[in-house]
């Protein structure tokens, strides 16, 4: 069964177009030392709930919004290897301290999928 990496990140309203630039070389890292997928999306129906939601989550701001993102694997062992080849990958160096975003707030994890239909 696939294997996935969750991430949602506050990121400025006024620097998702960056993001996006960078997140599309991510991406593109990514896919080519083997991901099945990478995905981004933009929040655009993420209420503020009382006890807990995406903004909650990452301690939004009234300047940022959410961005909601996954990566898929064929399996947890070709997720870490992967994820190797990526942080040693060149296109890499930079970009984490280029992207627009507090990593203290990103909230990420790794999930074994249930099932996909």
């Amino acid at each position: 069964m696939a294997y996935v990496d969750g991430f949602v990140v506050p990121v400025p309203k006024d620097q998702v177009q960056v993001y996006k630039e960078k997140a599309r070389i991510c991406g593109e890292v990514w896919k080519s030392h083997g991901a099945l997928s990478y995905v981004e999306c933009v929040a655009d129906d993420v209420p503020y709930g009382e006890l807990t939601s995406f903004p909650r989550a990452v301690q939004v701001k009234p300047e940022e919004t959410v961005i909601f993102s996954w990566i898929t694997y064929e399996s947890r062992q070709q997720r870490d290897a992967v994820n190797a080849k990526v942080m040693e990958d060149p296109r890499m160096k930079a970009m984490f301290e280029e992207m627009p975003i507090d990593a203290r707030r990103m909230i990420f994890g790794g999930f074994e999928m249930l099932f996909s239909l």
